[in-house]
């Protein structure tokens, strides 16, 4: 039975395209969560006055890949110390958080935020909230880095994480 995990890790493009490679996950799918409008545009979002997170919903296969590793490669694939960006990409929008879907997901989310955040021996701006809602990105958005591999934005910031994702994950990785 396939399960669901929702990340908001900075900018989509990189978090989808990072979690699409692993084994186990059938689906990353870019979209919006944790704001206080209904099916927002990339446009609303960008404003900040939507409250919402740009986040990818993993469709994955817990019996391939579990929730904890999958929480561990959140970890590592973004600065988890950062309020309210990552890297050049500021707002609300660009926030850490991860979005449970049960009490299980909750806990096993915080433990792994303690655990992480004592081995790197700082605070975490990392929430953790349940999912209300989540809207799919625009199609253009979807498998972004993909299909647009000479945008500036992907070749200087997007594959920078992936080569870093790839060294370290590579055991992970789809065939």
């Amino acid at each position: 039975m396939k399960e669901i995990a929702v990340f908001g890790a900075g900018c989509f493009w990189c978090v989808e395209h990072v979690f699409g490679l692993l084994n186990g996950v059938d689906e990353a799918i870019s979209g919006y969560a944790g704001g206080n409008v209904a099916n927002p545009s990339y446009e609303d979002v960008c404003t900040g006055n939507t409250n919402h997170a740009e986040v990818v919903k993993i469709v994955f296969d817990p019996s391939v890949i579990s929730y904890e590793k999958l929480l561990e490669i959140f970890w590592n694939v973004h600065d988890p110390t950062q309020l309210n960006r990552q890297g050049n990409d500021v707002g609300t929008q660009y926030r850490s958080i991860i979005f449970y879907l049960s009490e299980e997901q909750k806990k096993l989310a915080e433990q792994s935020k303690q655990k992480y955040e004592a081995s790197a021996e700082v605070k975490f701006t990392t929430l953790i909230e349940p999912l209300k809602d989540f809207y799919k990105a625009e199609d253009y958005h979807q498998q972004y880095f993909i299909n647009n591999p000479n945008n500036p934005y992907c070749q200087s910031v997007v594959s920078e994480k992936v080569k870093k994702f790839l060294i370290k994950y590579k055991e992970l990785l789809k065939k």
